[in-house]
Order: structure tokens, then C-alpha cells, then sequence
């Protein structure tokens, strides 16, 4: 490895490796599953690692990281999506060629011990109705709320002007009140008088 990769490298572990946990969180709220953060997670990096040149030292890296996860789950989900576009028309030419699941792993596709022990520390009632969310809504709401990233941080993050950010979390946040209004209630964060008002 030349001295200038060895820099790169160097910067790059510097820079970016510490946000790695938050963009497993903002991938998880994406993707919703474990194994599938993780992918997403893992072609970030990767795409980070090779797009390097593009960004610029000294800024917001966790943003800049954002935004490429945020891309490629919306380019995997688009594949996906044409995927089983694909499967359906095979489907209906010849159902006998269609396997969607390898019969050896079948067996074991719902153990995930880590995955247990996170859901036992992380107050499922709320994940679930963040979860919930119009996508839109949803991420403006994660990367706002449980990244810290600001609104123009955001903005970047979905390509959208900063009103259309200040706008998602405005609705996002109202229906994440009314799910969660009785919930609330029941765990002692509100009153009951003042969660009937």
C-alpha cells in the first residue's frame, strides 16, 4: 500500500469510523431488520471508502454518510421493487421456477440473538410507531430526533428544501403524539388529565 493510500485510509478511519453506530441506527430505522442494516451499513462504508475524494475534510461526515446510506437504500429498494416484478411475471409463466427461500436456512431465519438482546434495552412501543411512519416522515423524524442532525443537515440528507424538512418532522412528530398519546399515558409521561385535554 503506497503512502498516499495509507493517508486516505488514515482520514478516512478518522473521520468516519466514528459515526459507524449511528449509521447502523439511521440504517436500522431504514431497512427495519438487523441482517439488512448491516448490508446497508457495510455498502456505505464502502461507497464512502471509494467516493473519498468527493468529500471534504473537517465538515459534517456523519451527514455526508447519511446521505449515502439514505441512496443506496432507496437504489436497493428500487431493485427490489423490480425484482419482484420480475419473480410475479415468472410466476405466472411457470410457478414451478419461482424459490425465494434456501430450504437450509429456513429453519434457523428467525433466531437473532443480538438482535433479542437489543429489542429488550430499546422501548419497542415507540421503535414500533417510528417504524409505523410514511417513510418521508419517518426519516426526518430519526435523523432529527434520535441523530441530532440539524435541519439543513437533513435537507441534504433527503434532498429536500429545509420547509419540506420542518414541514415532515411537523407532521411526522403530530402522528407519533397521537399513537403514542395513551402509551404515554399508561407509562406515567403524561397525566391522565392532561392526556384527555
Amino acid at each position: 500500500m503506497s503512502k498516499a493510500e495509507q493517508d486516505r485510509r488514515a482520514v478516512f478511519e478518522r473521520e468516519a469510523l466514528p459515526h459507524l453506530d449511528a449509521v447502523y441506527r439511521f440504517a436500522l430505522r431504514l431497512a427495519g431488520a438487523a441482517d439488512a442494516a448491516e448490508d446497508l451499513v457495510q455498502e456505505t462504508y464502502l461507497r464512502g471508502y471509494r467516493s473519498w475524494d468527493q468529500y471534504t475534510v473537517g465538515t459534517r461526515c456523519k451527514s455526508w454518510l447519511f446521505t449515502i446510506c439514505r441512496n443506496v437504500y432507496l437504489r436497493q429498494r428500487e431493485r427490489k421493487k423490480r425484482h419482484e416484478e420480475i419473480l410475479t411475471e415468472q410466476a405466472l409463466d411457470s410457478p414451478a421456477k419461482l424459490s425465494r427461500e434456501n430450504p437450509v436456512f429456513a429453519a434457523t431465519q428467525d433466531e437473532d440473538p443480538e438482535g433479542d438482546f437489543f429489542k429488550g434495552i430499546v422501548d419497542e412501543e415507540i421503535l414500533m410507531a417510528i417504524d409505523n411512519l410514511q417513510e418521508e416522515y419517518r426519516t426526518a423524524v430519526v435523523l432529527s430526533d434520535l441523530q441530532g442532525l440539524s435541519y439543513q443537515e437533513i435537507a441534504e440528507v433527503m434532498e429536500v428544501p429545509v420547509g419540506t424538512v420542518k414541514s415532515r418532522l411537523f407532521r411526522g412528530r403530530r402522528q407519533l403524539q397521537a399513537r403514542l398519546r395513551d402509551y404515554a399515558t399508561s407509562m406515567g409521561y403524561l397525566s391522565a388529565r392532561r392526556s384527555g385535554e
